[in-house]
């Protein structure tokens, strides 16, 4: 949709977005190599400057300070991207770390400006393990997915000082978190409020967490909710090492198996166990829309093995962070799913990501997790 570039323009520049009639649309960031030509920052023909830069990542500190996420998790996320009107960029709080992700060349570019205003606008990490102390700066990574870097044309300098692994509190749940090696930020904010209230449904619940990453439902069932026993299943051996160094770190017994999800539910099948909850949440599955057709076809079998694995009257939780797979139809591969299996689903909710994922009404993309709440009905009931 683009008409003409002016020759002048730069990769990574800010660039004044004109419309046919050459009237002014905004300001963004250009980058003619990626699939997102001009990032738009402002629908106004104001400058890109310091002072814009503080207002909008002052805004986004605002609503994290209104939600008062900090009175139950020093995790969580600062900058969301489109959701704060800032494309191209994610910023994570873990403890005293600030992990920014960078999707775009312009961002890149200006990480550092970037990192300099908002740490001067939050002030120095509160250190929760010294109340009424504070550490003395925020620690800084700065990431990338190779691809996104090929695709925008920039690369993240290796780290010259790594910060190594950090402890983090959830819900008085406590997780260590590596933001230079995990996968994406290291940690999944998006699901703390999920997490909490599927621990709470989970008293005295034999619980299975398929594709449990580094532990973070199971170990919520666990310790906030009291499950009698909870077994944890994934594929990735350095996040499995990391989930049971987290069930030592808050001292409790939790199973883990390494394991892909598909082979593990089958052998319980064989063995005729079953879970009295169980929680679905496998990694993104469709990352271009060349792959929504497979990924559909795999949530289907994922969640039609998994749904045999549990218990009549049971609680089933079955999650989607695949942006490009819409609500509807993430639900209807659910629904197929169940007919498949033989069993039938009361739906007792439907929720997403926390509000400090915040959806921008012109970008429902940005709307990419969802969790859909089941209870597993008797056969023939």
């Amino acid at each position: 949709m683009v008409g003409a570039v002016d020759p002048r323009a730069r990769p990574g520049d800010v660039v004044r977005v004109l419309d046919k009639g050459d009237h002014p649309v905004g300001r963004g960031l250009f980058n003619p190599r990626s699939q997102i030509v001009v990032r738009l920052l402002r629908a106004s023909d104001a400058p890109l400057d310091d002072a814009f830069w503080r207002a909008r990542l002052g805004a986004a500190l605002e609503l994290r300070r209104t939600l008062r996420i900090d009175e139950s998790s020093d995790a969580m996320r600062l900058v969301h991207a489109e959701g704060d009107r800032l494309s191209g960029l994610v910023v994570e709080r873990y403890a005293d770390v600030l992990v920014f992700e960078l999707f775009s060349l312009g961002m890149f570019q200006r990480v550092g400006r970037i990192a300099e205003l908002l740490t001067g606008l939050l002030g120095p990490p509160a250190a929760l393990d010294r109340p009424g102390r504070a550490a003395a700066a925020w620690r800084r990574v700065v990431r990338a997915d190779e691809p996104i870097e090929r695709l925008e044309g920039f690369c993240v300098p290796a780290a010259t000082e790594r910060v190594g692994p950090v402890v983090i509190r959830e819900h008085g749940v406590r997780y260590r978190v590596h933001p230079d090696t995990g996968h994406k930020t290291g940690f999944f904010c998006d699901q703390r409020e999920n997490r909490a209230r599927f621990a709470r449904l989970c008293r005295d619940a034999r619980v299975l967490d398929l594709c449990c990453y580094t532990g973070g439902f199971g170990l919520a069932a666990r310790v906030i909710g009291g499950a009698r026993e909870v077994t944890g299943v994934d594929l990735d051996e350095a996040a499995l090492e990391t989930a049971r160094e987290n069930a030592n770190l808050n001292q409790v017994r939790i199973d883990y198996a390494h394991a892909d999800a598909f082979n593990y539910g089958r052998q319980m099948l064989a063995n005729q166990r079953r879970y009295d909850a169980l929680v679905l949440d496998p990694p993104k599955l469709a990352t271009g829309r060349a792959e929504l057709e497979p990924a559909l076809r795999k949530y289907h079998d994922l969640n039609a093995l998994a749904l045999q694995l549990v218990e009549p009257g049971g609680l089933f939780l079955t999650c989607s962070c695949s942006g490009l797979v819409s609500f509807d139809a993430f639900l209807a591969t659910v629904h197929a799913a169940a007919r498949r299996s033989g069993r039938e689903l009361q739906m007792i909710d439907a929720t997403g990501a926390g509000g400090d994922h915040p959806v921008l009404l012109s970008c429902p993309e940005s709307a990419y997790l969802k969790a859909l709440w089941f209870r597993v009905l008797p056969r023939g009931g």
